[in-house]
């Protein structure tokens, strides 16, 4: 196992209600020549969720698709949510590593256009369900939760507005999806009441700082302060954030220091 497995508890379900356990994993960046990332893939039907959650960047490299699926093959087999990043849309480029440490002027300069619709439709024909602008209903372990989500924040695709409002009457529990986890998106978030919310995008700092204690990430590459650039934080009465840090790096770029790769086991429990 070349990965660390994350696991947290969030208490938002109803009194009685049956756990959740939802596999939330992000930021792959596969390439077909990453063979320890696709057996690490794999192996996490084996941690039986009862739901799955990719906040994006799946992708590096225009040949990853077709590996992608395969590698996935049996978690397409459970429920699935999903949301795409800039790198499902746009393979990455040379850029110096020290400019994700400088303030963000919005200027995005776009790799060769990945072919993120063979993505799409290979997911959603095994059955997972694209949260990009849009909003579902599912049912799982009993439990009716709605999902919404955006596009990826930090190619300003984000429109949270098509998805806005507070949750049906009849909602047991309604959680966000998103890739990046700008503040703009959280803060919509929150006043509509939802409960959870999944993000991805940070690579948890990827270049952290060790420190006597714990670590510290230097930088989120958005406007998410940096100590919550990874796992389980919230702020006040805001929903629950829970960001991945991620299994992969960019092709040009491949260092993360105190932030190893990771997927996360996040299991809601009654309240």
């Amino acid at each position: 196992m070349a990965f660390h497995l994350r696991t947290a508890q969030i208490p938002v379900l109803a009194a009685g209600a049956r756990p959740i356990r939802i596999l939330h994993f992000s930021d792959l960046h596969l390439t077909p020549s990453r063979k320890v990332e696709i057996a690490d893939i794999r192996s996490w039907v084996d941690l039986q969720p009862d739901l799955v959650i990719s906040t994006g960047d799946f992708l590096a490299h225009r040949g990853a698709v077709p590996v992608l699926l395969s590698a996935l093959d049996r978690l397409l087999d459970i429920p699935g949510l999903y949301v795409f990043g800039s790198n499902d849309y746009y393979a990455p480029k040379l850029k110096n590593p020290l400019k994700y440490l400088l303030p963000d002027n919005g200027n995005r300069k776009h790799g060769p256009e990945l072919p993120w619709g063979e993505l799409d439709k290979g997911l959603a024909k095994r059955g997972w369900r694209n949260l990009n602008r849009s909003r579902i209903t599912l049912k799982i372990n009993d439990t009716i939760i709605e999902a919404r989500g955006t596009d990826d924040a930090h190619l300003d695709r984000d429109d949270y507005p098509l998805v806005a409002g507070a949750p049906r009457s009849d909602i047991d529990l309604a959680i966000g999806v998103t890739h990046a986890p700008y503040l703009r998106v959280i803060d919509a978030m929150a006043a509509d009441k939802l409960a959870v919310i999944f993000a991805g995008h940070t690579h948890g700092g990827q270049v952290r700082l060790p420190l006597p204690g714990g670590s510290r990430a230097l930088t989120t590459n958005c406007d998410l302060p940096t100590w919550r650039a990874r796992g389980l934080t919230r702020v006040a009465s805001e929903p629950w954030l829970h960001v991945s840090a991620g299994m992969g790096t960019s092709p040009f770029a491949r260092i993360r220091v105190a932030s190893p790769p990771e997927v996360s086991l996040v299991t809601l429990t009654s309240i």
